[in-house]
């Protein structure tokens, strides 16, 4: 980046950092986004209500038969709306995938695991359609940031979500979290208490509870000034997978921290930056 770049990405990034659930900030990295080459399609039902729908884009030359994936916004499980992540969706489009981001129930509308049951079934979804939109069903990933990576990692890793809907891990070929809390006990925050009660089943909340072997593969990424979800949680979780012989690629950027790290999605701020090119190569890696 260029210094006047770098300065406006650190302002942007500062707003972002004040609130990222805000409208303004994420309003601002999507007016900054080139859509003239995309394909959008929206408001496109997965399931019933108003938030069982999502959007699908692609770029107007991708070819036929490209991986998708699934990507989950944040919000700390109670806030948040696709519409917002035109940048995310663009970044990954831009790279020849098929990207698909879907709206979930948040609290107090649900708790868990009313999310992860919307989650699972905009991949079921996702699957079903994805020759439709251009994709590849067997190449199906899914990523996501913040409580979105916690959505993307529990359906990945506990099983009982994908075969809900009539599905096994097998459907999916990989997972990408950026800054996710994966292991995030014990709880302080009254309502996250209320939102992942009870208490006696509260380890099944937590994906790092279903790390084994057969865990499909996984890329995890965080960055070391993150001070909204610990850096450790990806550094546990990434181990425990190790652990149990899955395979991980674990990535730390150390001057990213909770916000920047998906800000770097947007257009005009990731020139030079590796965060697609990780996803890339994860994504194509022989399996």
């Amino acid at each position: 980046m260029t210094m006047p770049t770098r300065r406006a990405f650190a302002l942007l990034l500062a707003v972002l950092a004040a609130g990222l659930a805000g409208c303004s900030a994420l309003s601002a990295l999507n007016a900054l986004t080139p859509v003239s080459d995309l394909e959008i399609r929206r408001d496109i039902a997965y399931g019933d209500g108003p938030r069982g729908k999502l959007d699908a884009y692609r770029r107007r030359d991708t070819p036929p038969n490209a991986p998708v994936i699934v990507f989950f916004y944040g919000g700390s499980w109670d806030s948040g709306e696709r519409s917002s992540y035109l940048f995310a969706a663009e970044a990954l489009s831009s790279r020849g995938f098929v990207v698909v981001v879907p709206d979930y129930r948040v609290y107090p509308a649900v708790t868990f695991p009313g999310f992860l049951d919307d989650a699972a079934a905009s991949v079921a979804w996702t699957r079903a359609h994805a020759r439709e939109l251009g994709g590849n069903p067997d190449k199906l990933f899914l990523m996501g940031h913040s409580a979105g990576a916690h959505l993307a990692a529990m359906i990945a890793l506990d099983p009982q979500y994908l075969a809900r809907v009539g599905l096994t891990p097998k459907a999916v070929s990989g997972f990408i979290g950026l800054a996710g809390p994966y292991d995030f006990l014990p709880l302080k925050s009254p309502t996250l208490k209320t939102i992942f009660a009870p208490e006696e089943t509260i380890a099944r909340t937590q994906p790092i509870t279903f790390a084994s072997a057969s865990a499909p593969p996984a890329l995890l990424i965080t960055g070391d000034e993150d001070t909204t979800v610990s850096p450790g949680n990806t550094t546990r979780l990434a181990q425990r997978l190790r652990e149990k012989g899955a395979s991980v690629t674990e990535v730390h950027y150390p001057t990213e921290n909770h916000y920047t790290i998906v800000g770097r999605l947007a257009a005009p701020f990731r020139s030079g930056e590796p965060l697609l090119d990780e996803v890339d190569r994860f994504v194509r890696a022989p399996r």
